[in-house]
C-alpha cells in the first residue's frame, strides 16, 4: 500500500466530509442533537460525515476494517485479529460545533500493528489541515496556501512553557500538573488541534489527564510522531497504542516534544 497515494486519497475524502459538516454548520437555524450513551452530544453533521468517510474508505482499501465514533462497533473477539484498520472521529469537537467556535475536525488514521501510520486532521471551518504518514512526514496547511513541513520544538530555558488545554475539559489533575511545571501560558483550544499545536511548534506540551476515545487522538498522533514528537500514556511513558484492547478509551497521555522522566511515576 502507497502512502503517499493514500494520503491524497483520505484528504479527498475528509475535504468532502468537511463539505458535508460545513453546509449544517452554516444555517442559521439551532443544531438538532441527541444524547449518546456517554451522555456526549451527536449531529446530523457527524452521521454525514461518517457516512461519507466509511464509504470511501470502504472503497478505497475494501480489507481493512473501520473503527469509527459513529458506527456499531466490531466485537473485541473480531478486532483483536486486525492487524490494520481505518479510526475514525467524523466530527471531533461537537460541542466546538454547538457553540459554534470553528475549533471542530474530522480525523481519520489508518493504523498497523496497533501503531498510526497515516493521518489526516482537518478543521473546515478553519480551512487547516495537518496531515502525516511515515513515508511523508508531517504537514500543515491553511487554506489554500502552500503546506509547510513542521517539526516540533523543545522547550528552552528561557522562556515560559507553552500548554494547550481543553477549552471545555479542563480537570483539576492538569491543573496541578502545570503547576508543578513552574512559570506556564497556557493556550485554549478545542478538539484534536490540541495535539497538532505541539506538533507544529505552537506549543510545547499537552497534558490530557482526563478521559478521551481512542478516535480522538490516532490521527493527531501520526501528526506529531511524524513530526518528531510523543504522545505518550502519562502513568508509563509508553506511547499510545490503537486497537490493543478491548476498551477503546484512551489512558491520560501527554504531548510533548521531549519527555521529562520525571512526569510518568511508572516509567
Amino acid at each position: 500500500m502507497n502512502l503517499s497515494k493514500l494520503l491524497v486519497e483520505v484528504r479527498s475524502a475528509v475535504s468532502e466530509a468537511g463539505a458535508e459538516i460545513l453546509a449544517i454548520y452554516s444555517k442559521p437555524s439551532k443544531f438538532e442533537t441527541e444524547q449518546k450513551a456517554d451522555d456526549s452530544p451527536l449531529t446530523q453533521a457527524d452521521l454525514a460525515a461518517n457516512r461519507l468517510l466509511v464509504g470511501r474508505l470502504k472503497e478505497l482499501t475494501p480489507a481493512v476494517p473501520i473503527l469509527s465514533e459513529e458506527s456499531k462497533q466490531a466485537p473485541w473477539s473480531e478486532r483483536r485479529h486486525w492487524k490494520e484498520c481505518w479510526v475514525v472521529d467524523p466530527l471531533d469537537g461537537t460541542k466546538e460545533f454547538l457553540k459554534r467556535n470553528d475549533e471542530f475536525t474530522v480525523n481519520v488514521a489508518l493504523v498497523r500493528d496497533h501503531k498510526p501510520i497515516l493521518g489526516v486532521v482537518y478543521a473546515p471551518a478553519l480551512q487547516r489541515w495537518y496531515y502525516a504518514s511515515r513515508d511523508d512526514g508531517a504537514w500543515r496547511q491553511d487554506g489554500q496556501k502552500t503546506p509547510t513541513k513542521i517539526t516540533v520544538r523543545e522547550k528552552v530555558a528561557d522562556r515560559p512553557w507553552q500548554v494547550v488545554g481543553s477549552r471545555s475539559h479542563n480537570t483539576p489533575e492538569v491543573d496541578a500538573f502545570i503547576e508543578k511545571l513552574g512559570e506556564a501560558e497556557m493556550l485554549a483550544m478545542g478538539s484534536s488541534l490540541k495535539l497538532c499545536l505541539v506538533a507544529d511548534g505552537s506549543a510545547d506540551l499537552y497534558p490530557r489527564l482526563g478521559p478521551t476515545s481512542e478516535w480522538d487522538t490516532c490521527a493527531a498522533q501520526a501528526v506529531v510522531e511524524q513530526a518528531g514528537g510523543h504522545v505518550l500514556d502519562a502513568e508509563t511513558g509508553k506511547p499510545l497504542t490503537y486497537n490493543a484492547r478491548e476498551s477503546i478509551l484512551n489512558p491520560h497521555f501527554i504531548v510533548c516534544a521531549k519527555p521529562d522522566p520525571a512526569w510518568f511515576p511508572e516509567a
